[in-house]
């Protein structure tokens, strides 16, 4: 039983120490990532399984002789780190509490908090009371054009809207499986949701991702009031893939060439909450492999960076910047693997400098891509914040000053 726990040790300091410090080397680059990903939003859980299965092993005596003892180390080193992934997940409440700190609405109209049994029960507990789902609607005449609708049970009109982009690196995702936690929390607050998908390549090529989503967009002006939702009043939100998408939404209103044969559609948003996002694809790719660069050229662009660099650069949000942005908030984690937390430092940084709106940066210390996608503590903290600068949009027209050093 020695070597039984040698072995389970070495496995509990290796999950713990890929998400303190996530591997980024090609070939461990995507199992790395899943690893690193559950362990980090799902530590509590990690560290009673690893319990759970080291307790029997040492009464059956496995930390006799050399190897138990060193599995017996490997075990309580592993687990010391799992406390600091929690701490680093718990101090999500202090930053998020430093980037709303302005947004703070009177005590009677705080939104109640995120479900506590939907943290304890990730998996399981995926409804929300009071909240009705609507699936499947057409917005467009091809087959993938459809979306889910989120609304409050009770009836009500001229509600504030958010669509909802899922990530995906364009090629794969779907509605199914990502913005369920936030159109959950915000639908039960009194805001109408809308999670959309949209083509994806290889079956399209960009911009043919973005058109879709101005189609939905234009969908939810004329069929807004069907659902209790306001049509004048869209914000947008998205992660990864649908970050990038959600940001190009936010900065690209009412622009012809992604608008065509609906040129004359409103398709403004009034503001933008983004997760994780793209926002250079050119410094996006000059990082990534080979492999990734030839699937993103041939697959999601459907030309090389050499035959047209001008549409990589229109594909990258960072080159809309303007001054007429709306309100962003720009979300990512200083651990994330697949999109590196520099793509959002910089793209926050600059869209600052221009825009005459506020711009809100939220950087999750410890936190991998993706990590909104089930409910975790991290995941709760953060949705609940994101409903106080939406609902701040929607009192106040705009969230209130940006203060320097905002993280």
């Amino acid at each position: 039983m020695s070597y039984v726990l040698l072995a389970s040790g070495a496995l509990a300091l290796l999950t713990t120490v890929n998400a303190l410090a996530p591997r980024k080397d090609l070939l461990l680059l995507i199992p790395g990532f899943f690893a690193a990903w559950l362990t980090i939003e799902l530590a509590p859980w990690v560290l009673v399984t690893e319990a759970a299965v080291t307790a029997p092993i040492v009464g059956a005596g496995g930390f006799h002789g050399g190897a138990g003892w060193a599995g017996l180390v490997a075990t309580a080193v592993g687990w010391a780190g799992l406390a600091v992934v929690m701490v680093r997940a718990r101090r999500t409440t202090v930053t998020v509490r430093e980037w709303s700190a302005g947004l703070e609405l009177d005590p009677g109209e705080r939104a109640p908090a995120f479900p506590r049994s939907h943290v304890v029960l990730p998996f399981l507990m995926t409804r929300r009371a009071g909240v009705t789902r609507t699936r499947d609607i057409a917005y467009g005449d091809e087959p993938g054009m459809r979306l889910d609708v989120y609304r409050p049970t009770e009836p009500g009109e001229r509600r504030p809207g958010v669509m909802e982009v899922h990530g995906g690196a364009w090629m794969i995702g779907s509605k199914r499986e990502q913005g369920i936690p936030l159109l959950n929390h915000l639908a039960a607050n009194g805001w109408v949701g809308v999670n959309v998908d949209y083509r994806l390549s290889p079956r399209v090529k960009f911009p043919d991702h973005l058109i879709d989503l101005k189609r939905a967009i234009r969908w939810y002006r004329d069929h807004a009031e069907e659902h209790g939702a306001d049509p004048d009043f869209l914000c947008v939100t998205g992660g990864s893939a649908g970050g990038h998408l959600a940001a190009l939404l936010a900065l690209t209103p009412n622009a012809p060439e992604y608008q065509p044969g609906f040129e004359d559609a409103d398709t403004t948003v009034r503001a933008a909450v983004t997760f994780y996002g793209v926002y250079d694809l050119g410094a996006l790719l000059d990082g990534g492999s080979k492999i990734f660069v030839s699937a993103i050229e041939r697959h999601v662009m459907g030309v090389s960076r050499v035959e047209d660099p001008e549409a990589y650069d229109k594909a990258s949000p960072a080159h809309w910047i303007n001054a007429d942005a709306p309100p962003f908030l720009v979300v990512h984690g200083s651990l994330d693997t697949l999109v590196p937390v520099a793509q959002a430092r910089s793209f926050a940084a600059r869209l600052r400098e221009v825009s005459a709106a506020p711009v809100l940066y939220a950087e999750m210390k410890g936190a991998q891509h993706a990590f909104d996608v089930f409910p975790s503590y991290r995941t709760a903290r953060v949705i609940e914040g994101v409903e106080r600068v939406l609902t701040s949009v929607r009192r106040a027209g705009h969230p209130a000053t940006d203060r320097p050093g905002d993280q």
